[in-house]
């Protein structure tokens, strides 16, 4: 009797790769999680700073070291005029919630936790997939270059729009 004949074996072939549009998906549900953890703990007063692993050279050493440092998140709310607005960041971009709206206004704090939490479950539902990809194809432009240019060292940036 061989050795294997004691496990349970079956056909499967393991998920390769995510699709593109689940991959940004993840990473906005992500920095929505960040977002509502931070807004419940400056509701209940508390102060929310996760970690982050981060390598750093010694320089009487010389050799490179794994800290914990905590991590800076920057909340996507603010204050205007007694209520409070929210937006949804992709990267450095801001999100369309729809045609020419970018940001939602609550009553307060419980209000922001709660509408976090629903823009995060509309995230996972695949709601904002349009949103993101058309704001992921911006990013990407940005990052294309001319090939003439790369030869000799210079780089073109995107023009500022207006």
């Amino acid at each position: 009797m061989s050795s294997l004949s004691n496990l349970k074996l079956v056909s499967s072939q393991r998920k390769k790769i995510i699709s593109p549009t689940e991959a940004r998906r993840k990473k906005l549900t992500i920095k929505l999680y960040e977002q509502i953890q931070l807004a419940k703990a400056l509701r209940d007063g508390e102060r929310y700073a996760p970690l982050k692993m981060r390598t750093i050279l010694n320089k009487e050493t010389g050799t490179k070291q794994r800290v914990e440092v905590t991590k800076n998140i920057k909340p996507w709310w603010w204050d205007e005029n007694g209520k409070i607005c929210v937006m949804v960041h992709y990267g450095s971009k801001v999100l369309e919630l729809q045609n020419g709206l970018n940001a939602v206004e609550v009553d307060d704090m419980d209000a922001l936790v709660t509408t976090l939490e629903l823009i995060k479950t509309a995230t996972d539902k695949g709601e904002l997939d349009a949103q993101i990809d058309s704001v992921s194809q911006m990013v990407k432009a940005g990052f294309k270059r001319d090939k003439t240019e790369r030869k000799n060292g210079t780089i073109k940036l995107p023009a500022k729009s207006a």
